[in-house]
């Protein structure tokens, strides 16, 4: 096995100095006398022996059963991860590899990496390189590419996501005004009344609409369960100015998701409102639904159960005044409150044609 540290004597004034030969660093021994500097010496190879022999221990026995172990690295990792995805979230690993905090690791050997290293490329990224690489260690370990979590679970860095916030009704009322294409008009107001997020809306048809009961129905991309949203005066006004077959939003409907959020900044931007993407459309929808008492259970069937919009709105102290349940209960018995309808998924499955 190659020695970790190699010894030299300096000319000028004859001190003994090591090398490390992996980091190059060279430091002095503090000593002239050969035996002295010579006991230093294997004293420090024989301090990274055991560790490096367990590792060549351990690397034997693995090879038994995979073969590629002692020459995999986190590069055929990523490899793999993007070979197994599809759509959006394949996109979004091809653009994860290409940050630069994971150049540090990729040409690493996998079994070999040390949890400094991994910390190193943490620190040098992004909250997306925390994301992306606790995925990809756990991938790592269910594929049995690592015998054991390099950086246990509860030492990793906490993920904190920069705050998000609602869009305001003046703000959302400015962007309207100024919107010059009437199909990104309709699709802010839609996703201002419905809160879906934007893929969702902007791949609605005109059969996702059930005019007899004033339904709009349609399939979750995210999660792939259905969306059963009553609507409204004001968002029927919407839907009769749209298609009435096919995409109520043809050409939104072919752009990928991050064209129709550059056209948002652009409108935003000129308009001077900063801290918003179309995603928190949803936000306000929360909130606004929180602020006027709606349920909390309506809210989860129209955003999602596990939409951290409805989390974090519900969740807040927000300055409303609740109902005590009598006159809640009272007021429902009376017709004053609209009672969440019931669907017949066979029904409304496919959607209705508009009429």
């Amino acid at each position: 096995m190659k020695r970790r540290y190699i010894l030299y004597r300096r000319k000028l004034g004859g001190m003994f100095y090591v090398e490390d030969t992996e980091t190059r660093k060279q430091e002095s021994l503090g000593t002239k006398d050969r035996a002295e500097a010579t006991a230093l010496l294997n004293a420090r190879n024989e301090s990274v022996r055991q560790p490096q022999l367990n590792l060549q221990i351990a690397k034997a026995y693995l090879a038994g059963t995979d073969s590629g172990v002692s020459k995999r690295t986190w590069q055929d990792a990523f490899n793999a991860i993007i070979e197994n995805k599809h759509g959006p979230t394949k996109e979004r690993w091809q653009r994860a590899v290409k940050q630069e905090a994971f150049d540090l690791i990729l040409p690493l050997i996998i079994i070999e990496t040390q949890a400094e290293q991994l910390f190193a490329c943490l620190k040098a990224g992004t909250v997306s390189t925390n994301v992306h690489l606790r995925e990809l260690h756990n991938f790592c370990i269910s594929m049995n590419w690592l015998a054991w979590p390099i950086i246990p679970k509860r030492l990793w860095p906490k993920i904190e996501y920069k705050p998000k916030r609602a869009i305001r009704a003046d703000e959302h009322q400015r962007i309207i005004e100024r919107e010059p294409n009437p199909e990104n008009r309709s699709f802010y107001e839609l996703c201002w009344h419905l809160g879906g997020s934007q893929t969702d809306v902007a791949n609605l048809e005109a059969e996702n609409i059930d005019w007899n009961d004033r339904v709009i129905s349609y399939a979750r991309r995210k999660t792939g369960s259905r969306a059963f949203i009553h609507f409204g005066p004001a968002v029927e006004t919407i839907l009769r100015s749209l298609p009435t077959q096919g995409f109520l939003f043809p050409r939104l409907a072919l752009l990928k998701e991050k064209y129709r959020g550059q056209e948002f900044r652009r409108r935003c931007a000129g308009l001077g409102i900063t801290g918003v993407t179309l995603h928190c459309y949803r936000y306000a929808w929360a909130e606004r639904a929180k602020m006027c008492g709606y349920p909390e259970r309506f809210a989860q069937e129209a955003l999602g159960h596990n939409s951290k919009a409805v989390h974090r709105a519900y969740a807040r102290r927000a300055q409303v005044k609740l109902p005590s349940l009598e006159s809640y209960e009272r007021q429902a018995a009376e017709g004053c409150i609209i009672q969440l309808p019931q669907f017949s998924p066979e029904k409304h499955g496919n959607g209705q044609k508009v009429g």
